[in-house]
């Protein structure tokens, strides 16, 4: 890689920040946040706003190892990752709890009649809550940053002579994730998009119950690979 063109090894890092986002923890941690949405266009703005976050840490760590030359011990990563993977058991154990207990994301039947003819002219409104959840998303995002941001700045500092190439590299490393991530939430929201879940709730519950369930059990799998069996 140092031999290669400043160009190259860039187009480099946005192919790879792409491809990060497809990461297990990260596929699970978003499909929670996203089957609380029904419609498309938010759950993508979701993904970004989880780069955003993602990318906000690894820049920030970045700079503290590249500017300041400031050491993390390596043994130090696998506390981050632990960390993130608590993180995904409490996505996931809140995800469970807002579903049961009908806040923003169930659904929501309102019954409304002319109130003069019980029976008569009644109508039935399916509400879905679809809460703002952008800020939770850069927040989740920022701790995933967490995992693996060291080792990913040691490795640039090991390839990239330069430190205005190693901050370019990180960031468009961001940029790659951003892009990645939206196109991750877009795709996990489909089954989540209004016209589905008129058409069936079951099929919903089971999605959501499915992502809560997989995003507790790898979460706590992180956290014991990484305190218990390491």
């Amino acid at each position: 890689m140092p031999n290669l063109p400043l160009f190259i090894i860039l187009a480099y890092a946005l192919y790879e920040g792409f491809i990060h986002a497809f990461e297990t923890d990260h596929v699970l941690a978003v499909s929670n946040i996203v089957s609380q949405r029904n419609r498309i266009a938010s759950a993508v703005k979701d993904g970004i706003f989880w780069g955003l976050g993602h990318t906000s840490t690894i820049f920030l760590i970045g700079i503290i190892m590249i500017l300041f030359r400031v050491k993390i011990a390596e043994s130090s990563f696998s506390y981050f990752e632990a960390i993130v993977g608590l993180m995904l058991v409490l996505v996931s154990v809140f995800r469970f709890y807002i579903f049961w207990r009908n806040e923003r994301s169930d659904i929501h039947v309102h019954k409304h009649g002319d109130g003069e003819h019980d029976g008569e002219n009644e109508q039935f409104h399916v509400h879905i809550g679809d809460g703002h959840l952008h800020k939770t998303s850069y927040g989740i995002g920022i701790i995933h940053g967490l995992a693996g941001s060291g080792a990913l700045v040691l490795l640039i500092m090991s390839q990239i002579p330069t430190v205005v190439g190693e901050l370019l590299y990180l960031l468009i490393f961001g940029v790659g994730s951003m892009f990645g991530m939206a196109f991750v939430a877009g795709v996990f929201s489909v089954p989540f998009s209004r016209e589905l879940i008129f058409s069936n709730r079951i099929v919903r519950t089971v999605l959501v119950l499915i992502s809560s369930g997989l995003c507790f059990a790898y979460g706590c799998y992180v956290m014991y690979q990484n305190l218990f069996a390491a």
